[in-house]
């Protein structure tokens, strides 16, 4: 029988555990401090638990570690990527991002995607499984594991990585009930964000969670027609029905809303876009995140020059609605969502997905 992983156990799991093996249930937060306090994942090492809780733990546990392929950092050092191999041979990837006093996180939330975006290289190879609540948290800890030795540690989590989080919704919401936990990971709500293309059930039930966490919508053109051309998952849901679920979280959760909007050059960049867009989150209490497209090997997809991503921004402003650009970074190693797992597949007999 297969183990169960420390790292993907609420303190409340623990707790019933040693309640139906007849122990007292203090010792799931003695384990819970070996883990998030001492950063400790050797049950062997947890010395204030008797020698045979040890050796009935070892059977039962175990830390639930994922095995780092490759590492790979740009060459400003504002960007890590990290390959991880699961138990399975399947492989995901996590991003660190350094910017000022933050360490942002971007870890996957399944091997593969369903949603299968145009300029994306995460669902390029199909959909395979979804990652356990453990094998979501264990890149958030392997990676502050990482920064611990620089004095540092994560400050932000973005399910932006590979998948689409509300297709794997259990474990995802396990994972930020872990990462939030003031007893584990004790990552503030406010500061997790969880990207969607849309998943109009999964928004709605998510409103229903009493989270504070920020949702942003991969949005990335204006209208439905346009939409489906660049995620063929939009065609399971009306543009409308999912602006309605997001108005929906924004007004149970006051928590603002974030558009995400990749621009791509000659398809969605255009100022008839722009304008459709000022007409579509009229009167919205949002944010919009341009991102010039970030290039994939194997894509004709191009990043638009910098005047047209000026003019596309002058329109938004023009009216009124509030947006940012984020720069793409690590273009140098392939920072985009499941681009190195997608090399690591073509070029490694380890990898087999």
């Amino acid at each position: 029988m297969s183990k169960k992983q420390l790292l993907g156990a609420e303190l409340s799991d623990l707790k019933v555990y040693f309640q139906e093996n007849g122990e007292k249930p203090f010792h799931a937060s003695q384990i819970i401090d070996w883990l998030y306090r001492k950063e400790e994942v050797s049950i062997e090492k947890m010395t204030n638990l008797s020698l045979s809780l040890r050796n009935k733990l070892q059977a039962d546990w175990e830390a639930g570690l994922l095995h780092l392929v490759r590492m790979q950092e740009s060459n400003d050092g504002e960007t890590i990527k990290f390959l991880w191999e699961l138990s399975d041979s399947k492989l995901v990837e996590s991003v660190l991002i350094k910017s000022d006093d933050r360490r942002t996180v971007c870890v996957s939330s399944q091997v593969g995607c369903p949603a299968r975006c145009a300029f994306c290289a995460s669902g390029r190879n199909g959909f395979f499984r979804n990652l356990s609540a453990n094998e979501i948290i264990a890149q958030v800890y392997q990676i502050n594991q990482f920064l611990r030795k620089q004095d540092e540690r994560v400050s932000h989590i973005v399910y932006m990585g590979m998948g689409e989080p509300f297709r794997n919704y259990e474990e995802v919401v396990k994972s930020i009930h872990i990462l939030t936990h003031p007893e584990q990971m004790g990552i503030s709500q406010r500061r997790i964000t969880v990207s969607t293309v849309g998943v109009v059930e999964g928004i709605k039930r998510f409103s229903q969670e009493d989270f504070k966490v920020n949702l942003v919508l991969s949005l990335h053109a204006p209208n439905q027609k346009l939409r489906q051309k660049i995620i063929p998952y939009a065609r399971e849901y009306p543009l409308e029905d999912i602006l309605a679920a997001m108005d929906e979280y924004a007004c149970k959760t006051k928590r603002d809303i974030t558009f995400e909007y990749t621009l791509l050059q000659g398809i969605n960049d255009q100022e008839e876009q722009a304008h459709e867009l000022v007409k579509l989150l009229k009167g919205k209490q949002c944010t919009v995140n341009l991102i010039p497209y970030n290039p994939v090997e194997g894509l004709k997809l191009k990043r638009p020059d910098t005047a047209a991503i000026r003019q596309f921004r002058e329109i938004l402003e023009a009216g009124k609605v509030v947006n940012t650009c984020r720069y793409t970074k690590g273009d140098d190693i392939a920072a985009a969502c499941g681009q190195l797992a997608l090399q690591e597949t073509k070029s490694s007999p380890l990898a087999v997905i």
